[in-house]
């Protein structure tokens, strides 16, 4: 079977309902949010912000001007019949244009050293992230990532000394610091452990994860929640404006460590929650993940 044909026609529509329709349990956190919401500020930037994506889903539009940068999570099933993985890239690169042209989204493929390439596709990008995982199927995640939430990411090499409860401390200070850059309410993505790119790789992947769903781990799972309580005591508040809702989770996970060093990384995601999956199978058959969408 010829796949990339279908992953093209996926990845697009993927990229298309990631930029103009949220997630449904990101729906039903913001809107939880906002009712639960006492700071006036901070209930009037919901309102803002829910009047945003269901405008973005109503009309088919953006739901956000800052539509990200493309980046896809692909699985592939050891026993997937597919015969060339080039034309499967290739299929993700085009489906990257085509979105562009016809959502619309925002070109943001930026050469450092140049201009900007006008489809969001350029050197390395769209980034893949690719995974061979058991079974026959091709799972792609389409994970357009905002500059403003990214720009808030960060990498530190802690002692190891300083332990879990260093690791705590780290997360809420920077979150402090990051305020109302990253347009919260946020996701926050913490992992430690691995080295420096293990750890925001696993940190960035965490916001793959429905929101508030704990990690398996128990002690983790806690470590999650009191993160999350913590940095929702700062009063930072949607937008940065004040309120009662920073953060609408943490998402935590760790990799094993060299004993010389601690890794910790933190992805944030804004409230522009914006991902969007689907399944291939064996046979070519569809399944979407997290939108119900129409070929």
């Amino acid at each position: 079977m010829e796949f990339a044909p279908i992953v093209e026609k996926v990845a697009f529509n993927l990229l298309k309902y990631a930029a103009t329709v949220l997630p449904e349990n990101a729906v039903k956190v913001i809107k939880t949010a906002y009712e639960n919401e006492t700071n006036p500020a901070g209930k009037s930037q919901l309102e803002a912000i829910i009047t945003n994506f269901e405008t973005g889903a109503k009309l088919g539009i953006p739901m956000c001007q800052d539509t990200g940068i493309h980046i896809y999570y692909v699985e592939i099933g050891a026993d997937c019949p597919i015969d060339d993985l080039g034309k499967i890239k290739e299929a993700l690169t085009n489906a990257s244009i085509k979105a562009t042209n016809e959502v619309p989204m925002r070109p943001n493929a930026v050469d450092p050293f140049g201009s900007n390439s006008g489809d969001n596709t350029g050197r390395y990008i769209p980034w893949i992230n690719w995974e061979i995982v058991p079974g026959d199927k091709i799972k792609i995640i389409a994970f357009p990532k905002g500059g403003g939430s990214e720009n808030m990411s960060t990498v530190k090499m802690l002692k190891p000394g300083v332990g879990i409860k260093g690791v705590m401390k780290e997360v809420v200070d920077w979150m402090i610091f990051a305020a109302g850059k990253p347009c919260p309410p946020t996701v926050v993505g913490v992992a430690v452990g691995g080295g420096a790119d293990i750890a925001m790789k696993i940190a960035k992947k965490q916001l793959m994860r429905p929101i508030g769903e704990p990690h398996p781990q128990k002690e983790v799972a806690e470590i999650e929640k009191k993160l999350k309580k913590a940095i929702n005591t700062t009063g930072i508040g949607p937008m940065g404006l004040g309120g009662d809702t920073t953060c609408l989770a943490v998402h935590m996970d760790y990799a094993h460590r060299h004993p010389a060093s601690l890794p910790m990384a933190i992805a944030i995601q804004c409230w522009a929650a914006r991902q969007s999956a689907a399944e291939i199978s064996a046979t070519g058959k569809i399944k979407y993940l997290h939108h119900k969408i129409k070929e």
